[in-house]
């Protein structure tokens, strides 16, 4: 059990399998991805979907931190390499090695991620060496295999080691894979801070290394960085921040959880004692999880708290990341609250068809997008795994279908921009194939289907194939006494996983775990009451329930952080909680909409994020129809092809003159909808904020169809499409149907129903990747120039002021992705509208207690300083 910690009790169980004909269709769809990289996007780090061509750093629109992943090093054929042979993919297998060896350079004076060069790439290679060596050793493939991938592995540890130079071991968060850290002239050297994740999900990656080659160097430096964050933990929480200094050790972010910035520490603390054999590492992690289960598990939520004061709330949301837990309880063998956790997930997936970057408690969207995670599938094979369960197929039978339904495109799949509408990203990361086929595949496998046995190995967290009789390497004491000498206590071991018939002797029994949290997370979304001590009397007072003109609300307002320590949490609470919510009522605008390829060859496969106009059709009803270009171009005369433009949907390009004089130009024309696309040439949704089409300052009434606005590159892609199948048709909607729908689109009327995701909070200030909403309007030359409205809300204590700083996806198992939006410069015939803040709270005194709050919560954050 110390060495594979599945509970491996329920062999006897029934299996419920998906036909064999569906598992091969779906290595045929793995395969056919796999050569459309080869075809459309080989040698680059990542194929690009919806353009069918490859992800080529520097030569794309940077996207920020997410671009750290690539290294000009073939990501994704790395990332992929053990994938194929679990397929039992050999000839596939053995050319992809073929082509590493041969193509791929790792001396590119390029900065990477450590992080996630260290668990794509070199976890990757050290993925691949092991399946080379387990075929060798089969003795009918990979015979000429003489450790090629090792070697390319050290060199890449060789590379990576100069980050960790740091006086506390942990490494920087940035290096150079041909300089190494060399400040400033190399681009590296200057960060002073790093999550915890980045520097705590070294140690399998490096120990495995040290392990193949004899070389003890990378395993002590791994041991070391972990040593240092387990000192710095809180000692009375004993939880870790998200955020910490790699030179002081002190914590930068002081929220705790087990998503974003954290995650794969606490995986990769018993993930080393599975495969190491070191029980040090096991009394940590049950020291972590007691605390977990103590603060922040409440069934089904998990819920980030603040380390020092682990009673208060963090925040109010959870974000995707954190899928993964349930997975890792089952490792620990706690699988009840693994249950409970999953099923909130799944119905989480069913409301939205995915799961979302970030949602709030009441399960509303928080951060739209999708990248096509892996998490939830990968805790869905550990609970089947686990339990025998048929249940856990038929989710894993929901995320494929969904992934074929939605995310499926002519060259892959990609990943979602906005769960709520349907559009696409121009985006498949490799953990696509690395993780979330292994993981679907694998849930509904046959043994037989298998070419080995995959409880001989352990799954980084990139899913990577390490074997466990790594254990019985030999190793130098230069790695183990890295490791702080401390007293093992018998009181933190659980030495035996639990048997799940005596855990449910009744087959019934997880079904009732499952049942109260599938009627929770329903249209009505309800709010979980929050943690209250007993004894403390009624529940407090809750931002979203605040009203200004209620003088028991007001009253309870003034006597808050007045009464007891447990009335002040609830005052610093509602002041967060007011604080976001005001935030974001002022930014709230229209949502996005999507324009749907419905024509052939696309079948409504591709969906593009469009901005919505603040006049016209509203879109609940779709509007479908053939594009054609309006002449003018510009569409700021009368259309000179309005013979053509009749019935059809016009695409114009911006600028000259006002949206709303565009639209009465083709709608005059005979048109039945309109797409503006944008003129700066190379601008994208993927990395500058939509805004809405505003007005002219005239009554609108008489604008009676759809104009919709398009950036430049999501522009392209129609234009090209037109141009070369010159009839394309469009579904234009308020959210993407479903492929099966799009036939009868014209004839039905959108019969959605009541989603609380519309009630959520709004892409103006929800996240990272998520589209700012802005209002645009033309104007003429003379327009004074414009100004920029802030992108900026307030955060509670402890967390960074700009979303974009809380998470980064770029670093997939630490954090959702971070994108940099630059202030978009419009042109002088346009200016941007600053938003209107619709918010309840307009009364001078409820405006003079915020007011007051700031200062104590200033006065707060002051305190927890001086604590420190």
């Amino acid at each position: 059990c110390r060495l594979f910690c599945f509970c491996r009790c329920c062999l006897d169980c029934l299996l419920l399998q998906m036909p064999k004909w569906s598992q091969l269709h779906s290595v045929k769809t793995l395969l056919r991805v796999c050569f459309i990289i080869q075809d459309h996007a080989y040698p680059a780090d990542e194929l690009m979907p919806l353009t069918c061509r490859g992800r080529v750093r520097g030569l794309e629109p940077s996207r920020g931190d997410v671009d750290d992943a690539l290294g000009k090093f073939s990501l994704t054929l790395i990332d992929t390499l053990d994938t194929l042979v679990l397929l039992n993919k050999t000839t596939e297998f053995e050319a992809a090695v073929r082509r590493v060896l041969s193509d791929v350079r790792l001396d590119n004076d390029i900065v990477v991620s450590v992080f996630e060069t260290n668990i794509r790439v070199l976890g990757g290679l050290l993925g691949g060496h092991s399946m080379a060596m387990m075929l060798k050793d089969g003795g009918q493939h990979m015979l000429w295999y003489q450790d090629e991938l090792l070697h390319m592995a050290k060199d890449l540890g060789l590379r990576l080691l100069p980050a960790f130079n740091t006086s506390s071991g942990l490494p920087y968060p940035r290096v150079n894979l041909k300089y190494g850290v060399r400040g400033p002239e190399t681009r590296t050297g200057t960060e002073t801070d790093t999550c915890t994740a980045c520097a705590g999900t070294i140690i399998l990656e490096f120990a495995a290394l040290s392990r193949f080659t004899g070389d003890p160097v990378f395993e002590a430096h791994a041991r070391r960085a972990l040593d240092f964050l387990w000192e710095k933990r809180q000692r009375n929480s004993n939880l870790v921040g998200t955020t910490i200094n790699i030179h002081s050790g002190e914590w930068v972010r002081r929220d705790s959880g087990v998503g974003a910035g954290i995650d794969s520490y606490y995986e990769y603390l018993l993930k080393a004692y599975i495969l190491l054999g070191d029980d040090l590492f096991l009394q940590r992690f049950n020291i972590h999880y007691a605390s977990i289960m103590k603060y922040i598990s409440q069934p089904p939520l998990l819920l980030d708290v603040h380390i020092h004061k682990p009673l208060l709330p963090a925040r109010t949301w959870m974000d995707s990341l954190l899928a993964f837990f349930p997975g890792l309880q089952v490792l620990k063998g706690d699988i009840r609250p693994a249950i409970e956790t999953h099923e909130m997930l799944y119905q989480v997936t069913k409301k939205h068809n995915f799961l979302p970057e970030a949602f709030t408690t009441d399960f509303r969207v928080h951060w739209a997008q999708h990248p096509l995670r892996p998490e939830f599938a990968e805790s869905t094979y550990f609970l089947y795994k686990a339990t025998g369960d048929p249940y856990y197929l038929e989710v894993g039978r929901t995320v494929l279908d969904n992934l074929n339904r939605f995310a499926r495109v002519p060259c892959g799949f990609a990943a979602m921009k906005d769960v709520r509408t349907g559009s696409h990203e121009d985006r498949m990361d490799s953990f696509f194939l690395a993780e979330m086929f292994k993981y679907l595949f694998l849930l509904f496998a046959d043994t037989e289907d298998l070419p080995f046995d995959v409880e001989d190995y352990i799954f980084t967290t990139e899913a990577h194939l390490l074997p466990l009789s790594l254990s019985m390497a030999p190793t130098s004491s230069a790695a183990t006494n890295a490791t702080v000498s401390e007293e093992l206590d018998d009181s933190n071991f659980d030495w035996t996983c639990p048997n799940t018939r005596l855990l449910f002797p009744d087959p019934a029994f997880p079904r009732n775990l499952r049942e109260p949290i599938r009627s929770a997370v329903d249209k009505s979304c309800p709010r979980p009451a929050p943690y209250r001590e007993p004894g403390m009397g009624r529940p407090p007072l809750r931002a979203q329930d605040f009203m200004a003109n209620n003088p028991e609300h007001l009253e309870l307002l003034r006597r808050m952080g007045a009464v007891s320590a447990v009335a002040a949490e609830d005052g610093m609470r509602f002041m967060q909680e007011m604080m976001e919510l005001s935030s974001q009522q002022q930014k709230e605008q229209l949502p996005p909409r999507a324009i749907q390829i419905v024509s052939h060859p696309f079948f409504g496969r591709v969906v593009l994020t469009a901005g919505p106009a603040q006049f016209g059709t509203d879109l609940s009803k779709s509007v479908r129809g053939f594009v054609t270009v309006a002449e003018p171009y510009s569409g700021c005369s009368e259309l000179a092809n309005a013979e053509y433009v009749q019935g059809r949907i016009a695409l114009l390009q911006r600028g000259q003159c006002m949206f709303a004089e565009k639209a009465r130009h083709i709608q005059k024309a005979g048109a039945i909808g309109g797409i503006v696309i944008d003129d700066n040439e190379g601008s994208s949704s993927d990395t500058a904020p939509l805004f809405q089409m505003a007005g002219d300052g005239r009554n609108t009434d008489d604008i009676t169809l759809p104009l919709l606005f398009l950036f430049h590159k999501e522009g392209n892609i129609l234009m090209e499409a037109l141009k070369e199948y010159k009839e394309v048709e469009v579904l234009l909607s308020d959210k993407a149907r479903d492929r099966g729908e799009t036939a009868a689109a014209v004839s039905m009327d959108a019969q959605e129903k009541e989603d609380c995701s519309t009630e959520g909070t709004s892409p103006a200030n929800s996240g990272p990747i998520d589209q700012s909403q802005m209002s645009t309007m033309e104007t003429d030359e003379s327009a004074p120039e414009e100004v920029n409205p802030s992108e900026e809300s307030v955060s509670p204590p402890d967390e960074e002021v700009s979303p974009s700083d809380e998470v980064s996806p770029s670093e997939e198992g630490a954090s959702p992705s971070e994108t940099h939006h630059e202030p978009k410069v419009e042109r002088d015939s346009e200016k941007r509208e600053e938003p209107e803040g619709d918010t309840d709270l307009s009364s001078q005194s409820v405006d003079e207690l915020l007011a007051d709050w700031r200062e104590d919560l200033e006065a707060f954050q002051q305190m927890e300083k001086d604590e420190l």
